[in-house]
């Protein structure tokens, strides 16, 4: 049971807790799981037993087949001092739930894996210390901005309106399911993320609730840019428009590389900064070797450098690495947020006019 009455005061208690506190974000869900050696059966569980398609290597749908899996690995990161913790939903939705033939189950699973994700917070809930479940919406496997087919550039292997409807399912499953907050998230395409924002919108718009929005794009390499071609400050006013509680950056690059670009974004953003990189670049054989201590090092010199707001890991990264990065910034004072208005003077813009 949690310490507060509803949701909207478990994230008054954060919005408080954030402007003294670096807050932590947990670390990689995958990665974990495979760690876990389930095999076909245990993916299937009794739910779908007979179902038509191999659903082996479908993390999300272990929310519904292997939940109390999943509510360990949730507490593992809170015991690692985890301020909000992300929903085992990076794919789960329809578009690609199709892969395994569970696209009328996305709901479901969205639902059971916030109520999951939120049973595991109230067990390390305190009054001075909320922990919230952010939804997590990651990317799908399609993209709105490119074209799949080099010989033909128009093409197009989904709709914005089908983008739209698969986010919208998601979006409804977590709030639903207790989510206090949503995290769009490894963004490549910024047109697949105004999808989101804008099926989340339409919720927030027929039910008179609106919850924090986290917003955290990808870029693939040293470029600086997103797969779809943005530079970080042409990424943040893209989505400025949605008022986002935190924007930040996540996955593809590991600390070192990810510094010159945070503080890029550090720079424009008028608003909460998040990261969560990996741990380091992959190596030959796809894994990540840097460990807690060289994370730790790297994100605690963001703190002190006032660049970061919200900190965690991506691919790679276990409880044992949150808790050294939680404990290098522990002490440390967050972000000082500066005044939107000059902000955007500085980049050119026009500030927002609100009637």
């Amino acid at each position: 049971m949690s310490v507060f009455k509803n949701r909207q005061d478990r994230i008054a208690a954060i919005e408080e807790l954030a402007k003294t506190k670096i807050l932590i974000l947990d670390g990689a869900m995958g990665s974990l799981i495979q760690g876990l050696g389930f095999k076909e059966n245990d993916f299937r569980g009794t739910q779908f037993a007979s179902h038509h398609m191999p659903l082996q290597g479908n993390h999300d749908v272990l929310s519904i087949t292997q939940p109390q899996a999943i509510e360990k690995l949730h507490d593992d990161y809170f015991g690692a001092g985890v301020d909000i913790a992300e929903t085992n939903t990076f794919n789960a939705q329809r578009i690609s739930q199709a892969d395994y033939g569970l696209e009328d189950h996305c709901y479901s699973i969205n639902k059971a894996s916030a109520q999951i994700a939120r049973k595991s917070a109230d067990k390390y809930e305190t009054k001075n210390s909320p922990k919230l479940v952010a939804g997590a919406i990651g990317p799908t496997n399609k993209t709105l901005s490119m074209s799949p087919k080099v010989s033909d550039p128009s093409y197009r292997d989904v709709s914005y309106d089908e983008v739209v409807e698969a986010y919208r399912e998601q979006a409804l499953g977590l709030i639903d399911g207790g989510a206090d907050l949503l995290l769009v998230e490894t963004i490549f395409d910024t047109l697949n993320a105004k999808a989101a924002i804008y099926a989340i919108q339409t919720i927030f718009d027929e039910r008179g609730e609106t919850l924090p929005i986290m917003i955290s794009g990808t870029i693939t390499d040293m470029s600086g840019r997103t797969l779809s071609g943005q530079t970080v400050e042409a990424f943040y006013n893209s989505v400025r428009h949605a008022k986002p509680w935190s924007v930040g950056l996540n996955c593809a690059l590991g600390p070192k590389q990810m510094r010159q670009f945070l503080a890029e974004l550090a720079r424009v953003a008028a608003t909460k900064i998040s990261c969560h990189p990996n741990a380091g670049l992959p190596n030959a054989f796809g894994g990540y070797d840097e460990t807690p201590h060289e994370m730790c090092e790297v994100i605690g010199g963001w703190a002190r450098d006032n660049m970061v707001n919200i900190v965690g890991g991506c691919c790679g990264t276990t409880p044992h690495h949150i808790k050294h990065i939680a404990e290098g910034v522990s002490g440390v004072k967050p972000r000082i947020i500066p005044n939107s208005d000059k902000i955007l003077r500085l980049s050119g813009l026009e500030p927002f006019v609100h009637a």
